[in-house]
Order: C-alpha cells, then structure tokens, then sequence
C-alpha cells in the first residue's frame, strides 16, 4: 500500500468521525435553537455549512478510492454515501419553502446525516 493511498484511506476514515460527531452536534443545536432563539447564531450556519461540506468530501474520498485505487466499497456502503450527498442537497433545496421550520428542517436533516454515516461505517470491510 503506498503512501498515498494509506493517507486518503486515513482521512476518509477521520473525516467519517466528524461526519458522524459534527452532525450530532449541530442537530441537536439547530432542533433546539428552534425553541430558544438564542441558540440561533453565524456560529451555527457556519457549523452546518462545515459538517454538510464534510458529507461532500466524503463521498469524493470515497471514489477516489474506489476508481483510483482499485479498492473495493460494500455497495450499501456506496448508496449510504450517496444518499448522504442527496440528501444534503434536499435539505438545501427545501430551505425557502419551509423557513418556518428551516431549524427543524436542518436538525432533523444533520441527525438523518449523522444516522446515515454510521450505518455506512458499521457495514464497512
């Protein structure tokens, strides 16, 4: 195994850990700034922006490894990683119609995130 390939297997096993422990956090943060306004800071979007992009580099790392390095994924694991990226992208496409709601909307999406990327580790060689 070469150098490069045990640093992109390193960081994509890392950056799984922020996927998993960042959305926790920021969804439970934005279900309960839904009730306490005060809860409803920059720091928080600023929080979802970082762990959503996480998702992002994810999935990227992970078909790096798959089409560069000739490694091979569980398929369940390379559909939780790609529902992961859609689903990112349908809480971000729902934003608008439910602004009411948009704390709820990325809580429960970030939890739904930090659910999918550990059932994605749990079924990984």
């Amino acid at each position: 195994m070469t150098a490069l390939v045990a640093s992109v297997r390193a960081v994509h096993v890392a950056n799984a850990w922020l996927v998993v422990i960042g959305n926790g956090l920021v969804g439970v943060w934005a279900v309960l700034a839904h009730w306490r306004p005060a809860l409803r800071t920059r720091l928080l979007w600023l929080a979802i922006a970082l762990v959503e992009a996480a998702v992002a580099v994810q999935v990227v790392l992970g078909v790096w490894m798959i089409t560069r390095e000739d490694r091979e994924a569980a398929q369940f694991h390379q559909f939780y990683g790609f529902v992961a990226l859609v689903t990112v992208g349908l809480i971000y496409s729902y934003r608008a119609q439910l602004a009411a709601h948009r704390y709820l909307l990325y809580g429960g999406g970030s939890l739904f995130l930090m659910g999918l990327a550990i059932r994605a580790m749990t079924i990984s060689p």
